[in-house]
């Protein structure tokens, strides 16, 4: 059973594993304060081409959302998100749960954009009604597309014009930013955003996120936020020495063009069986759209999730590819896919 379900189902890239290996029984200071942590602090401010922001690093996704978003909010303050958004759809009210209500907007491609932003804002005009504060985005969104610099831009004037904070949700921000269809520079997020972040876990850590606060304001005691949610790691070394040897020279890049190399050559393969797809996704996810049939053949031996129904017959799958997926086991899946028409 070889699995196409998400992009974390390996451990870590040999190179993080031999770094934490070699580091493993050297006494340092904690909870972030380790020099691994400072210089790989260091290599994305350079990396990101910017000194006055400040990077904080946390172990997981959901983590790093609910931690960043509770400290940027007030208590009636509210997020706007697409209908699909991984805080509204997948991290088990963890926002909501800090007090803050996620006020969902219904997209068809899984991205906001300027539109979507007013219309809440129309909506909710006075004191009896939460306020609407922050805007979520992922990038790649949670169905796999991704935002262009120019529909980023004009949701940052959005932003700006309307006094929101821009909050960029990058657990794959690596494939984003590595699609074929890419025009956006990692060092336009610090521009673009109010915050965001850099996602490790999937992309070749073994876990990790990079969180990116570039306004001034969101910046006052976020490691205090960090202390009372749990999300500051004792061993902060193991997050440190991690995204020090990711981002030391292209292998962050590399793990993630190869993850969208190996979900392009599965996207190209299933359109040539004549298949269709749910949405179009030009990063490490895709959403075929197969017979029912074909689906129990092929669960036999491979694991990925049926996304959703679309007609009796047909539902869509996602299939996920990672820094590690090998080519032989896309091929097989084409070969299988092929042999059950």
């Amino acid at each position: 059973m070889y699995s196409f379900k998400n992009d974390y189902s390996e451990g870590a890239h040999p190179r993080l594993l031999k770094a934490l290996s070699e580091t493993n029984f050297e006494q340092v200071d904690g909870y972030g304060e380790d020099l691994y942590t400072q210089k790989a602090v260091q290599l994305l401010k350079q990396t990101i081409g910017r000194d006055d922001i400040d990077i904080h690093l946390l172990s997981g996704g959901t983590q790093t959302n609910l931690t960043a978003i509770s400290a940027f909010l007030r208590p009636h303050e509210a997020i706007i998100a697409a209908n699909t958004g991984h805080i509204l759809v997948h991290e088990t009210g963890a926002i909501e749960a800090t007090g803050h209500k996620i006020i969902s907007v219904e997209v068809g491609d899984g991205k906001l954009n300027s539109l979507h932003i007013k219309s809440v804002l129309d909506l909710h005009t006075d004191e009896h009604m939460v306020k609407p504060k922050l805007v979520y985005i992922s990038n790649p969104t949670e169905i796999g597309s991704i935002y262009s610099k120019k529909e980023l831009e004009e949701i940052s004037v959005c932003c700006h014009e309307n006094n929101l904070f821009l909050y960029i949700d990058g657990a794959r921000l690596g494939s984003a930013l590595c699609s074929d269809e890419n025009d956006l520079e990692l060092s336009a997020l610090a521009d673009l955003a109010d915050a965001f972040y850099i996602g490790g876990t999937k992309n070749g850590a073994l876990l990790g996120e990079a969180l990116v606060i570039c306004r001034e304001s969101l910046k006052e005691d976020f490691r205090f936020h960090m202390k009372q949610k749990g999300a500051m790691l004792a061993k902060g070394k193991v997050l440190g020495i991690q995204f020090l040897e990711l981002f030391k020279d292209d292998l962050y890049f590399d793990m993630a063009g190869h993850a969208n190399t190996m979900a392009g050559l599965l996207r190209d393969e299933i359109t040539k069986a004549g298949f269709n797809f749910l949405v179009h996704s030009p990063s490490n996810q895709i959403f075929p759209i197969l017979p029912d049939r074909i689906i129990s053949e092929l669960q036999k031996n491979y694991a990925f999730y049926v996304w959703s129904k679309v007609d009796p017959d047909h539902s869509a799958v996602r299939l996920v590819t990672s820094w590690a997926t090998k080519e032989e086991k896309v091929l097989a899946f084409i070969k299988d896919l092929n042999g059950a028409l």
